[in-house]
């Protein structure tokens, strides 16, 4: 044999020798699912060394999900625990000088602050010691930047006396207080307002308020005194609502004071003179809408925050907003919009350590784009990652080095790992926000620093998202997105699962998901198709807004349409095998679906809409359902059903068409469309005789998150699934 061949017949051996050892990768199953390590708040030290973060692990056995907190070196190293730490402790800090690190635990029964000294030059942490002991429990912790404060929030009773710094009677009129509530045998209610219950839980008579102590004496008071608001109110944002001056001698922090929560979304940015005790809150946001996430320029020339325009919607575009601290001393001054051009939302936001400009992040055609905008100049540069680096981002930070941050990204192949971004030795064109090409820059690159599930992931056979796009009726462009199947084969036929996204103000997009995980849903053998149809984020707000008051109308068609071009354009799809499956809005839809078309096998409803006149009345953010549906129900009466967007887009009022085997989901601690909705489907289809089964969760709300919980969900749907794709009834 000559020479040459020999060298080809050998190399072809060892190639599949070294085949042969390296295990064939395998499609993801729910236990895989539950084992990945779950990544929560993280943190960076001020020299940019370390990175503190915690972990959850889940116990499917047991049904519980444990927090640990890890440090790790952010040049590099395997990640140790927080000296002492104990499982369930969570939401670690460092203080600005990285001496001393701060956490939550309930290691003593209930939740309190703790701290640990901290070596910036080892990583070594000293033992932790409680410095909290309310009795309504500590949460949201953040230092002043001097290191001598603490900032927290607790529910208490707001006719309870104030606690200060001199006196504890309010902790223990709190504490009394919550004795004798769960003593009591009475479990009734009564109510005087709205807002009674929110998500999942009832209210109550207790608000938020926050808390500053101060370490050195232990005093404790309360910075929003008998305030009968919840002080930060829920966020409708996101992010973190308060934040400290550089000096720490003032703080920034929302609040709404609308005599009726339950239909404004304005909450509002207010400063406090920290240093004054008799000080009052000062309003210094403008805006009828939102205004959320303050933050102080590292100079503490400058405070940012992220506003929205319009009373009353929530998923308004959410803009940069800049306020003068020092000029508003010497003349009248008002936020600035730093922003005016740039049409997609600002969804969070870090100042650059030199105050002359911010970068934020700003979901785009189904990933996250990364931008900079200077204070000065008003152009828009994309440092947005190379496609093959998209992405989720979330949790943006900076590090000591200029154009370098910190963040957790995550993939619809891969959950949230914290990666460093430095920039790129290629240079590239930015762009400024007309689209225009502008001032050179190097992109970003994203370099891992945590590994939490390499070793599993490296054995599951996980898609990469595909994404298309088409024209809508009204020649609109249109986003969707695909994922095959393990093991997939052109050749081959496959059924389809047509996911809806919820909001209806959402997306789908480059990212993990524990709840709808499209990787799981795709791994028995199936193609999931998902679309971004009017309502959907990250392209532009007309085309956000396109869904307010036309929830059955455009978003249907651009759905359809989507499926249609799928179906055409994809051949390994088998357009005879398809379900529909929808969550929240996205169970709206697959309600409205159901009326209004016979194309799929089955259909899957999870916490939808289906009488929108009941839901006006059983809900509690009021200002959703008169946003969307352009007012009360009885504005509407004596008004044909054309004119009612209560009754024209109505999936009740379509009944009589109803065919498709479908599979209603609801939870009884829904209180965003409460379980009525799902009883009033399920009972229309059994009537009407549309084979159908309801699973039905007494402990859940509006999402499924206890893990045995979802482990029945997940086997729930794919068994319906199956059934009428695969092998009918």
């Amino acid at each position: 044999m000559r020479p040459r061949l020999v060298l080809f017949v050998l190399l072809a051996w060892l190639s599949l020798a070294a085949a042969a050892q390296t295990p064939a990768k395998r499609p993801m199953t729910f236990e895989d699912l539950m084992q990945m390590r779950r990544l929560g708040a993280t943190d960076v030290s001020s020299d940019g060394k370390w990175l503190i973060y915690t972990a959850t692990d889940v116990d499917l056995a047991k049904n519980t999900k444990t927090p640990r907190i890890w440090l790790q070196a952010i040049a590099g190293g395997d990640p140790v625990a927080l000296a002492a730490a104990q499982p369930g402790d969570d939401s670690a800090r460092f203080s600005l000088d990285g001496k001393q690190v701060l956490f939550t635990s309930s290691r003593g029964g209930s939740q309190q602050i703790y701290i640990a000294s901290f070596d910036l030059a080892s990583g070594q942490s000293g033992e932790p010691k409680q410095v909290t002991r309310i009795s309504t429990e500590a949460d949201g912790a953040i230092w002043s930047p001097d290191g001598s404060k603490i900032l927290f929030t607790s529910a208490v009773y707001p006719d309870c006396p104030a606690i200060t710094e001199t006196s504890t009677e309010g902790d223990t009129c709190n504490k009394d207080r919550d004795a004798a509530k769960a003593e009591s045998k009475v479990k009734a209610r009564i109510f005087d307002h709205l807002l009674y219950r929110h998500w999942n839980a009832f209210t109550g008579d207790k608000r938020s308020h926050m808390f500053l102590l101060t370490l050195a004496t232990g005093a404790l008071r309360d910075l929003n005194p008998n305030d009968p608001h919840d002080v930060p109110p829920f966020s409708l944002g996101g992010g973190q609502a308060y934040n400290f001056a550089p000096d720490s001698k003032e703080l920034a922090f929302t609040e709404n004071l609308d005599e009726e929560p339950a239909i404004s979304t304005n909450d509002d940015i207010f400063t406090l003179d920290l240093t004054n005790p008799a000080a009052k809150p000062v309003k210094v946001s403008t805006s009828p809408g939102g205004d959320f996430t303050p933050a102080y320029s590292p100079d503490g020339k400058y405070l940012a925050w992220r506003s929205q325009a319009r009373a009353g919607y929530e998923s308004d575009k959410f803009r940069l907003m800049v306020w003068d601290r020092i000029s508003m001393f010497r003349t009248t001054q008002v936020p600035r919009n730093l922003l005016p051009k740039f049409d997609n939302w600002v969804d969070e936001f870090v100042w650059a350590p030199d105050s002359r400009s911010i970068v934020f992040l700003s979901g785009t055609n189904g990933e996250s784009g990364i931008y900079s905008v200077s204070l000065a100049e008003p152009a828009v540069i994309s440092l947005a990652p190379g496609a093959h680096d998209a992405g989720e981002y979330s949790g943006l930070m900076t590090l000591g080095e200029p154009d370098h941050f910190i963040a957790s990204r995550m993939t619809v192949a891969q959950p949230g790992e914290v990666v460093k971004l430095v920039p790129s030795p290629a240079i590239v064109e930015g762009k400024n926000q007309k689209g225009e090409f502008g001032p050179t820059t190097s992109p970003l690159e994203p370099l891992p620093i945590t590994h939490l599930n390499d070793a599993l992931l490296g054995q599951l056979d996980l898609a990469p998202l595909e994404s298309f796009s088409f024209p809508a009726a009204d020649k609109t462009k249109v986003q969707g997105f695909l994922i095959k199947p393990p093991a997939f084969d052109p050749a081959k036929k496959y059924p389809v699962k047509f996911l809806i996204h919820g909001g209806p103000q959402g997306a789908w997009g480059d990212s993990w998901s524990y709840r709808w995980n499209a990787e799981l849903l795709a791994a028995n053998g199936y193609v999931v198709v998902m679309v971004n149809p009017r309502g959907s984020t990250g392209y532009g707000q007309a085309f956000v807004d396109g869904v307010n008051g036309d929830w059955g109308g455009k978003p249907f068609t651009d759905l359809m349409l989507g499926l249609d071009y799928a179906e055409s354009h994809f051949p390994f799809i088998d357009k005879s095998r398809e379900c529909a499956l929808g969550a929240s809005y996205g169970g709206y839809m697959a309600n409205w679906v159901l009326g209004h078309t016979n194309r799929f096998k089955c259909i899957v409803t999870h916490d939808g809409m289906f009488d929108p006149e009941s839901a006006y009345g059983d809900t509690e953010e009021l200002w959703f359902n008169e946003w969307e549906f352009k007012g009360k129900p009885w504005d509407y009466y004596g008004k044909p059903d054309s004119e009612n967007p209560y009754r024209r887009w109505s999936p009740a009022l379509s009944a009589k068409n109803f065919k498709t085997p479908t599979l209603v989901i609801h939870s009884q601690l829904d209180y965003r469309l409460d379980v009525s909705e799902g009883y009033q489907l399920f009972t229309t289809l059994q009537r009407l005789k549309v084979p159908s089964r309801m699973l039905y969760f007494p402990d859940e709300g509006h999402w499924i998150l206890k893990p045995q919980n979802s482990e029945l969900w997940y086997k729930t749907v794919n068994a319906w699934v199956d059934q009428w794709t695969r092998s009918g009834p």
